[in-house]
């Protein structure tokens, strides 16, 4: 188990990189995350080896070249304001980013065996969905979860708390093998909307070797070994963005968990509320 996990906004940078975790710094076997920014006109060339990877703009754009397949990613101006394409590149791969515009780019990662061929996918065809009810609406947008467009072992999300909603709710976990869950590593990247934002973020084990509540400011990083995790929680006047990356051993891309007994009560109380009626924060 990784000895630190949360890490306040620029502990984690390395060297260029805005944030950089992968299975080493992690402690762990799959899953990875890192941060660049570029200015317009500014190349980056990366090397997949052994990760499948996700290249999603958090803000700008960026032209995508890989292999014989070149792409121009439209990006957006935040997190904030928009749903954004994004492309997949497999492993044993190399990928040249050019930027468009100031460009802050999220690599999201996993340890990967099956090679895909590259592939890009349009803002307009990533599924937005809202989920839950009440306090407990969320926004999801899904761009490479567990059942949409196609990977080896990676999942990634996107997710939309706005200001004084909770998400992650009821506490949940997915640390172990059984029926009803699968074993899957995560990353939470937290952005926070407005100046001065803050947000709470909980995970605990049920053995009591973790017990975690942290403060969240824009930035903030937390990995997520094992044990239950939740509520994520935006005050009154910020909205909350976090990008999830999840990947684990399954031999299938599958995102299975089990609530904390004790709280499991409230997913139903809170499906059964109307939704928030101030999300989706933003269309396709």
């Amino acid at each position: 188990m990784a000895k630190q996990l949360y890490f306040p906004n620029g502990t984690a940078a390395s060297g260029t990189d805005l944030l950089y975790t992968d299975p080493a710094h992690a402690n762990w076997d799959y899953s990875g995350l890192r941060v660049f920014r570029l200015a317009p006109g500014e190349s980056k060339v990366l090397t997949t080896g052994s990760d499948e990877i996700a290249v999603l703009p958090l803000a700008g754009g960026a032209d995508v070249e890989i292999e014989s397949h070149s792409w121009t990613l439209a990006g957006r101006d935040g997190v904030f304001s928009g749903v954004t394409d994004f492309v997949y590149a497999p492993i044993d791969a190399e990928v040249k980013l050019t930027a468009t515009r100031d460009a802050e780019i999220a690599i999201c990662a996993a340890r990967a065996t099956r090679r895909i061929d590259p592939y890009y996918v349009a803002a307009q065809d990533i599924p937005i969905e809202v989920r839950g009810g009440g306090r407990g609406t969320r926004q999801i947008n899904n761009f490479l979860s567990a059942d949409m467009f196609d990977a080896d072992t990676l999942i990634a999300v996107e997710v939309i708390t706005p200001e004084g909603n909770w998400s992650s709710y009821p506490p949940h976990k997915h640390d172990e093998f059984s029926p009803d869950e699968v074993a899957l590593e995560e990353i939470y990247y937290f952005r926070i909307d407005g100046p001065n934002g803050v947000g709470f973020f909980n995970m605990y084990t049920a053995d009591g070797e973790i017990d975690v509540t942290e403060l969240i400011r824009d930035g903030d990083l937390v990995l997520v070994p094992r044990g239950y995790h939740g509520p994520a929680a935006a005050t009154p006047g910020h909205h909350m963005y976090y990008l999830n990356v999840m990947a684990g051993p399954s031999d299938q891309r599958v995102w299975k968990f089990c609530d904390d007994p004790d709280h499991h009560w409230a997913r139903a109380m809170l499906d059964g509320l109307d939704p928030d009626a101030r999300l989706p924060l933003y269309g396709g």
